[in-house]
């Protein structure tokens, strides 16, 4: 056994994610486990403030995904309950996960980010008025929901409607942005550190919650195929879009290179899936960092925020590959 500590592993929550949550999870499980720890799966439900009392676990992992495991709510339970958890704190992870408000902070920083405005489902505005000419085609998308869920694009007012109208059952605001053509680019950061960045080609649309978590429906390059000089751009934006959020731990951060070579932040996932096709294990394992070690460094980092807490922990030393240095097709499985 490397320690003995108790690790509760978080999963499955109550969110429109909670099969991609149970996927992570086990994983998450298998791996600890391997790595001699003492890991156990926690099924998250209504119920699980009294399940962690019951449990007496020390340490928490967090595997779960979408609202209620990823804006802050669980974090701030472990909080209250004093169990150190990995991952961003409370703050982080409710900016992150509400897209209208990370734009807010990206533009406070001076970080690229795509113009957008939000629409409430209660405001009672002609949603064609309120577009006016702002232009198509669009990307609608639920402001306070996760993974791709409910997000459309769309390309004249017909559409735009029907977006705006199925992404309200998601969430309350909708958040509707200009569609930026290009390369779509995740980074991962692993403690404020770039570990690389992939470059996403659906086969068919855009990188919806679908062609996310189906295997066969994406192609991934890792490194991303750009400049050596974009390359590290986009890896230094990730840092900064991480930093200026207060991101913790392992976090994703998703970009697009605009055919005119523009780069901009779409979006910041404080908790990034680890399942076989989840981008953040295929970052770390193309930079030299297997599924379990990050799992390792991922555990390394789990504190409680609160009262003053500080975190004692080694940096993390990962030295990724560049682009000018290897280059190649990355499966669907790690």
């Amino acid at each position: 056994m490397t320690g003995h500590r108790k690790i509760g592993v978080l999963l499955g929550g109550l969110s429109g994610e909670r099969d991609i949550s149970i996927r992570s999870g086990e994983a998450i499980v298998a791996a600890l486990g391997d790595r001699g720890h003492d890991a156990c799966p926690v099924f998250v439900d209504r119920d699980i403030d009294l399940v962690l009392r019951q449990m007496r676990i020390d340490v928490a992992f967090l595997a779960l995904h979408g609202r209620y495991g990823e804006d802050g709510c669980i974090q701030g339970l472990l909080e209250v309950l004093g169990i150190p958890y990995t991952g961003s704190g409370v703050l982080a992870s409710a900016l992150a996960m509400n897209k209208a408000k990370t734009k807010e902070i990206l533009r406070l920083h001076n970080l690229p980010t795509a113009p957008g405005y939000v629409i409430a489902a209660d405001s009672g505005e002609d949603l064609i008025e309120s577009h006016g000419s702002f232009g198509f085609p669009v990307v609608v998308k639920p402001s306070g929901e996760g993974s791709s869920l409910g997000v459309q694009v769309a390309r004249d007012e017909m559409e735009l409607e029907a977006a705006v109208e199925e992404a309200i059952r998601f969430d309350d605001d909708v958040l509707v942005e200009r569609f930026v053509e290009g390369k779509e680019i995740s980074v991962g950061v692993l403690d404020g550190k770039a570990l690389g960045a992939v470059e996403i080609v659906p086969r068919r649309g855009f990188y919806d919650f679908h062609n996310k978590y189906t295997a066969g429906r994406s192609d991934y390059y890792f490194p991303a195929r750009l400049s050596p000089e974009r390359y590290r751009s986009v890896l230094r934006l990730g840092m900064l879009a991480c930093e200026a959020l207060g991101c913790e731990g392992a976090a994703r951060v998703d970009l697009i290179v605009s055919e005119r070579g523009n780069e901009i932040i779409l979006e910041v996932n404080t908790l990034p899936g680890m399942t076989p096709t989840s981008l953040l294990p295929k970052i770390a394992h193309g930079a030299g960092l297997p599924f379990e070690e990050l799992v390792e460094e991922i555990l390394k980092g789990a504190r409680l925020r609160a009262h003053g807490h500080r975190r004692d922990r080694r940096a993390v030393q990962v030295d990724f590959q560049g682009p000018e240095r290897r280059t190649g097709f990355l499966p669907e499985a790690h």
